[in-house]
């Protein structure tokens, strides 16, 4: 190994690897979420713009897919600023890798829940500083850059003549699975389900996901802990 080849393999970070799968996986999810938006009639510009403002994907998915769905846009950020909410506990989590002065400002913008596990992942604030950072930005690149590729072609082909239109749910399935294992969260699975269906003949169209959330209070009534 000569010295240029040893420079190299000592200054490569070992969370770059990490980092760039994260975002590489985020911007496919984007792909989706780009040709969903311009399918539900939105302008191809609204899912990068709302990719790079916001930088919060299950909100940005929820709000589309419920003005899609018909519902209102009030009805969407309601319900999209109440799955964000989970940052508040996120950010008191962040709160050690976030560093100090203008780049404190900027990683605060980078806090998502790809970033803030690979942190948490590491041994010290140091190393979980750089985790965060390099997951973060990777997905502030990829996640608008896939969202503007999906409505690209979703403006020229179908997302259903892709099989687009399955993403979004397989994604949230995905997702959704591993926490199944808990038989609280089964609970408040069923009970959401319920509710949503109950609302579903008589609430007006976005807002039976909305109701559906009202399971988590029902089930901290019953001393149940979601």
């Amino acid at each position: 190994m000569d010295m240029r080849t040893e420079w190299r393999t000592k200054r490569a970070d070992p969370l770059l690897r990490p980092a760039a799968l994260l975002a590489v996986a985020v911007g496919c999810i984007g792909i989706a979420y780009g040709a969903q938006t311009v399918a539900g009639g939105l302008p191809w510009w609204f899912a990068p713009l709302l990719g790079t403002l916001v930088l919060a994907g299950s909100a940005e998915m929820l709000f589309v897919g419920l003005i899609a769905a018909g519902g209102t846009p009030v009805v969407a950020f309601a319900a999209a600023a109440l799955v964000n909410a989970r940052h508040l506990a996120y950010g008191l989590a962040a709160a050690p890798y976030v560093g100090s002065g203008a780049a404190r400002l900027l990683r605060i913008h980078l806090v998502n829940d790809e970033s803030i596990a690979l942190a948490l992942a590491q041994p010290d604030v140091e190393s979980g500083r750089r985790g965060m950072t390099y997951a973060g930005a990777g997905i502030m690149l990829a996640w608008p850059l896939g969202a503007a590729a999906g409505a690209a072609v979703g403006s020229v082909i179908a997302p259903a003549a892709l099989g687009l239109d399955a993403v979004f749910p397989a994604v949230l399935l995905a997702l959704l699975v591993p926490a199944l294992r808990e038989k609280s969260t089964r609970t408040m699975l069923l009970l959401a389900i319920l509710f949503a269906l109950v609302a579903v003949p008589w609430a007006p169209a976005g807002l039976a996901p909305i109701l559906a959330l009202l399971a988590v209070p029902a089930l901290r009534l019953f001393g149940v802990r979601p």
